[in-house]
């Protein structure tokens, strides 16, 4: 009976970087799922290192980094400070704003659902609005207000009115009326140049300057007017500050959500590298092999081939077998030996080729190497079993020289 292994390159390679591993961490062979391995190794003498005790460092660690969370909250507050102390160095012309303006309370608008009125309400209308504008010629005020308010109760849909009235307001220093009369009369006609300007002229007075200056611009803008040019210009000193440090503001608030944003990114980063990396350690304290071993995964993980290799009289032919290939033909009546052997080629895919002879491992004991093994595949990466390729009649009738294994 002939066997021989054709070890696949992959499975060389996976079982060099399990090497690698047992080199670089020989804890990992106190695993309790590599009993078996060790088992193994040990009927071929290897001595296995100490086992050594872990250090939780991760938790020291861990407490180092508390200080560094809890130092950033400061910088979040100096920051607000500093946007609060730039709003209050924003210096502002206030000559002229009223300290104690109107309340603000609602006061007669008329039905704004009534949409037509009868010939009598035209007529009584007419009266209304002609002594309303007599009685504002003559600069009374308060008497004007009265009149108009009839006249916008007879028909609430005249911008007019709403407009004249709130220049009333305007003159009794009530820039809060003003402003409902004239946006009143905007909402019906917003092409009403008169109603933009005298509500600009009151957010002037209530020291709202952008409003202000918007409201006056637009007066300007559809029908000039010197004096709603010369409020413009008298309120766009102080509106151009606030525009500008208004702009400011979003400047600094944009720039901090986008150092946010980078940060939470970076955060995200280092959270999911902190975590591979925690999750590769763990593998390799807790968890076993270095993913698919190829063959060997095979080998290693099947417990009936290796409660055989617990075998002694197994074991011991295993070995002799490993340092003379051609020994392989006294254990060929030996069931056990050969089911041994034909599991293991089944295990690494073993097909007809020859094998790369096995080196001794580093670290483990000094294993001898091992010449081409006729119908067997042998561990990937141990070394090379240089597989003989031959025919049991062949073998029996060349004795192995020493250049068998660079076949």
């Amino acid at each position: 009976m002939s066997m021989s292994f054709d070890l696949p390159p992959q499975a060389v390679e996976q079982l060099k970087g399990f090497i690698h591993l047992c080199r670089a961490k020989p804890e990992i062979l106190h695993k309790p799922e590599l009993q078996f391995f060790r088992d193994f190794m040990e009927t071929f003498g290897a001595k296995i290192p100490p086992k050594e005790e872990k250090t939780e460092v991760p938790k020291a660690e861990s407490k180092k980094e508390e200080p560094k969370e809890s130092s950033e909250p400061p910088k979040e507050e100096e920051e607000d400070a500093e946007m609060s102390s730039e709003e209050s160095e924003v210096e502002l012309d206030m000559e002229g704003v009223i300290d104690h303006p109107d309340p603000d309370e609602p006061h007669e608008m008329g039905d704004r659902e009534k949409k037509e009125m009868t010939d009598e309400e035209m007529e009584q209308y007419d009266e209304a609005r002609s002594a309303a504008m007599a009685t504002f010629s003559e600069g009374e005020w308060e008497k004007a207000i009265d009149q108009f308010t009839e006249a916008i109760k007879l028909n609430p849909n005249s911008a007019a009115m709403f407009a004249k009235r709130g220049s009333c307001f305007l003159k009794l220093k009530k820039p809060r009326a003003c402003i409902r009369d004239c946006t009143r009369a905007i909402e019906l006609n917003p092409d009403y140049a008169a109603a933009y300007k005298f509500r600009g002229r009151s957010h002037r007075l209530l020291g709202n300057f952008k409003e202000g200056a918007s409201d006056l611009r637009t007066a300007c803008k559809i029908d000039f007017d010197e004096q709603a040019d010369e409020w413009l210009r008298e309120v766009t000193p102080n509106a151009k500050k606030l525009e500008e440090h208004e702009r400011k503001r979003e400047r600094k608030a944009a720039e901090r959500e986008l150092k946010e944003k980078k940060e939470r990114i970076r955060k995200a980063r280092e959270a999911r590298e902190a975590a591979a990396a925690a999750e590769a350690k763990n593998d390799e304290e807790e968890g076993g092999l270095p993913g698919g071993l190829g063959g060997l995964g095979g080998i290693l993980n099947d417990p009936e081939l290796m409660a055989a290799m617990a075998d002694p009289e197994v074991a011991k032919a295993f070995q002799d077998i490993t340092s003379n290939p051609a020994n392989i033909m006294k254990y060929q009546g030996n069931p056990k030996v050969m089911a041994l052997l034909t599991k293991m080629a089944s295990k690494m895919g073993g097909g007809m080729g020859g094998m790369p002879g096995m080196g001794g491992m580093p670290g483990m004991g000094g294993m001898p190497g091992m010449g081409g093994m006729p119908g067997m595949g042998g561990f990937p990466g141990m070394g090379g079993m240089g597989g003989m390729g031959r025919g049991s009649s062949e073998s029996s009738a060349k004795p192995p020289s020493s250049t068998d294994d660079l076949d």
